[in-house]
């Protein structure tokens, strides 16, 4: 028996995850004493910066008591779940039942994410994407690496550990198979965008089937789907306190191999990751070829995450030599480079060009008439964000919610700039929020530049989905980008907006319009991430220690290398 199965078999040793020996894990003490302790920062708080609240928050938590899906939910068949309310659904702890009502929703948010599980051969192995019978399935009834994410931190905030220790596995056994497009191999170690259990009645066996993009729309590989894992981990060792699972010499191998790929030297001179158009979470054609924001950020999270997780043989040290360069690389490149403020703005307005040499100051060419008239007017005095994309001659100005997100938490983002971009959202909140958190980019491209940009893809017309849609999966990244930030406010703005339609509207997908308000027009309902989205969100801001699984400190020796945001008072 393999070691992957012998685990799978049993319950791993509990025993606390050593993080003495990295440089970038946040400290093994309280996350609540992180968030207690007096900030550095001499910067004016807007109005969501609610400090009282916010400690009170941290400090008066009381012992969680586990709310587990089994206990509310009994199994029927194979993919069914009825819930049975034998107590109130929501957070049962003394704190929550003193200062929160729990709202009618999450009853029904648990019930459906319990109707999404996916068994294999007996086990939970993930949650499908959505569970919406009205129309045809396509992909939308397979398990997704990147959809699974919010649901596995919802299963990890409610002590039910085993599904995501079972997707964990599964997904590692299905890396590097030999899938190919037109007789193409990809590269070893790819970890596959979804996996499908697959039936066989006449033989009365289950196997799994990987996609890795050569069935998918556009047939491209995902690029993010190995980050995701090893982000999630991370979490799963952060919250279980089980580093066993990951100090498997399958999961160590698993990490060196999807390591191997991104770190590879090719001919790229910039530490950022060349990636084509959907290979992310916008995994249609919107204009993100070369250096997506989305893409480095969760790209900087996963190298902190393999560096925490990495065992200190002789392997494993040499990809944590690898890793500490590349992070310090990169991390200048994004913040000199992809930050934009208000005084950058006017630095780009006044560029010359065809500069030469090292003492270029437009050192991409970037030509200031392809300055967009929208980004001036959006900029607010206080405030900034990571643009889009960078590469020579090209700066997508475009606002991309969930790389900004992950940059705070991962702590790409500065402190300063952390609180910059917590700034934009609220002064631009209703661009950025508008009736239905969140949008996923803004603004939308329209008109010829749709043409070009999309090739006229159609479910891409203005304001929705990933041309500017809605996604109310993204409320989790935004409130625990709150939460680490101390600005509660605006997460329960936006968990109150959630709150007063999305279960009515059946849990969709997207929304459209420039504000968010028409269910999208052709998203599925009861999307899983949807309604992962909004438990973790609660969960979050129920108990900010949570936020330990997926926020990551600054690392005390990679200082800021730059400051000039009109936010910051340094």
């Amino acid at each position: 028996m393999s070691s992957i199965a012998t685990d799978m078999s049993l319950n791993g040793s509990m025993r606390g995850h050593d993080t003495a020996n990295s440089i970038f894990e946040i400290d093994d003490s309280d996350i609540l004493k992180l968030m207690d302790r007096p900030r550095p920062l001499n910067i004016e708080r807007n109005r969501s910066f609610d400090e009282k609240s916010y400690c009170e928050m941290s400090i008066t938590l009381s012992p969680r008591l586990s709310y587990r899906v089994a206990d509310n939910f009994r199994l029927v068949d194979h993919l069914e779940y009825v819930y049975s309310p034998g107590r109130r659904s929501g957070f049962h702890t003394p704190r929550s039942e003193s200062y929160y009502e729990a709202h009618p929703m999450i009853a029904d948010a648990w019930e459906a994410l319990g109707r999404s599980m996916v068994l294999y051969r007996g086990q939970p192995v993930g949650t499908i994407a959505a569970l919406d019978h009205s129309v045809e399935e396509l992909n939308y009834d397979q398990v997704f690496v990147r959809d699974f994410f919010p649901s596995a931190l919802a299963f990890l905030m409610n002590g039910e550990t085993e599904i995501v220790k079972n997707f964990l596995l599964k997904t590692l056994l299905l890396q590097s198979r030999e899938k190919m497009v037109d007789q193409f191999k990809l590269g070893e170690g790819v970890m596959p965008a979804s996996f499908k259990v697959i039936h066989h009645p006449a033989r009365n066996s289950e196997t799994l089937t990987a996609d890795f993009g050569e069935t998918a729309i556009g047939r491209v590989a995902p690029v993010d789907s190995g980050f995701w894992w090893i982000i999630l981990l991370r979490a799963y060792t952060k919250s279980t306190g089980d580093s066993s699972l990951a100090e498997l010499p399958e999961c160590q191998r698993g990490m060196r191999l999807i390591l191997s790929l991104c770190l590879s030297e090719g001919f790229d001179t910039f530490p950022t990751l060349l990636c084509a158009d959907g290979c992310c979470m916008i995994d249609r054609r919107m204009g993100v070829y070369g250096y997506p924001i989305e893409i480095q950020a969760l790209f900087f999270m996963a190298l902190r995450c393999a560096l925490v997780l990495l065992k200190q043989d002789s392997e494993g040290k040499d990809f944590m030599e690898r890793i500490v360069q590349r992070l310090h690389a990169l991390s200048y490149h994004m913040r000199n480079y992809f930050w934009l403020d208000l005084k950058q703005l006017n630095d780009i307005y006044r560029y010359k060009t065809e500069e030469y040499s090292h003492t270029a100051v437009n050192k991409f060419n970037v030509m200031p008439d392809s300055l967009p008239d929208w980004v001036f007017d959006f900029m607010p005095r206080r405030g900034g964000y990571f643009v889009g994309n960078v590469s020579p001659a090209k700066m997508d100005f475009r606002w991309f919610c969930l790389g900004n997100c992950v940059a705070i938490l991962s702590s790409l983002a500065t402190p300063e700039q952390s609180v910059a971009i917590m700034d934009l959202i609220e002064e631009r909140w209703e661009e950025l929020v508008g009736e239905m958190p969140l949008k996923i980019c803004y603004p939308a491209i329209e008109n010829h530049e749709w043409k070009i940009v999309t090739g006229c893809d159609p479910k891409n017309t203005r304001w929705s989905y990933h041309n500017g849609g809605s996604w109310p999966v993204l409320l989790w990244l935004l409130t625990a980008a709150c939460i680490k930030t101390g600005r509660p406010l605006i997460a329960r703005r936006a968990i109150k907006l959630i709150e007063s339609r999305l279960s009515k509207d059946h849990w969709p997908e997207y929304y459209d319009g420039k504000l968010g308000r028409y269910v999208g027009k052709q998203a599925r309902k009861f999307q899983t991430w949807s309604i992962a989205g909004y438990l973790v969100a609660k969960m979050l801001f129920e108990d900010p220690s949570h936020l330990g699984m997926v926020s990551l400190e600054e690392d005390r020796q990679m200082k800021p290398l730059i400051k000039r945001s009109a936010s910051w008072t340094c």
